[in-house]
């Protein structure tokens, strides 16, 4: 695992508010066909790390997981508790098919639901897909003080969530969401009279 240097990529946006820049981030895909695949095809994944890495970020973590709530659940949970990786976005699970539960399996996890996306998310498709923008249960939330994204498996899906909505505010998300961190450690520093 990498050392944590958090406190050296965070710095205040226009409005004085944290923003943890460049982000570390971790994709699953959520995928039980491909799973099984010794060199799996992942365009959903592929096209996340893209937008990432086209404005600086660093993907850190990628797996592959079968559409398993368990499984699921297990890999995000062991992301968000990794002290390097500031986002974690997952692409596939989020249809209305009996085996679509990386809803379930992710929002098990939220301390905090971001409702908000899954709206924007689904307003976005409906000006590419129309009425099936109703069956997508893209869905967003913070676990263990870490932003988690649930995305659909489709290319264009994961490109129009990334580049419209993610990428733009995960680093505030992230920011915001670690900001009791550093407030912690300034107010016990405080406390005991240190100025280190």
């Amino acid at each position: 695992m990498a050392t944590d240097d958090a406190a050296d990529r965070r710095t205040t946006d226009d409005h004085g508010h944290d923003v943890i820049d460049p982000l570390y981030v971790a994709i699953v895909t959520v995928s039980t066909s491909r799973a099984g695949e010794e060199d799996p095809d992942d365009p959903g994944g592929d096209t996340i790390q893209a937008c990432f890495e086209a404005e600086s970020h660093e993907v850190r973590v990628r797996e592959l997981v079968r559409d398993d709530y368990a499984t699921i659940r297990t890999a995000v949970r062991s992301l968000v508790a990794r002290r390097d990786v500031d986002v974690v976005v997952t692409t596939g699970g989020t249809g209305v098919t009996a085996d679509d539960v990386s809803p379930e399996a992710t929002s098990a996890l939220f301390e905090r639901e971001l409702p908000g996306f899954g709206e924007l998310f689904r307003s976005l498709s409906w000006d590419e897909v129309g009425t099936r923008a109703m069956a997508s249960r893209a869905t967003a939330g913070i676990a263990a003080d870490t932003p988690v994204f649930c995305l659909p498996g489709s290319k264009n899906a994961c490109r129009t969530a990334c580049e419209k909505l993610i990428v733009p505010e995960a680093p505030h998300l992230a920011g915001l969401a670690t900001a009791h961190r550093v407030d912690a450690t300034d107010q016990s520093l405080a406390e005991y009279g240190t100025d280190e």
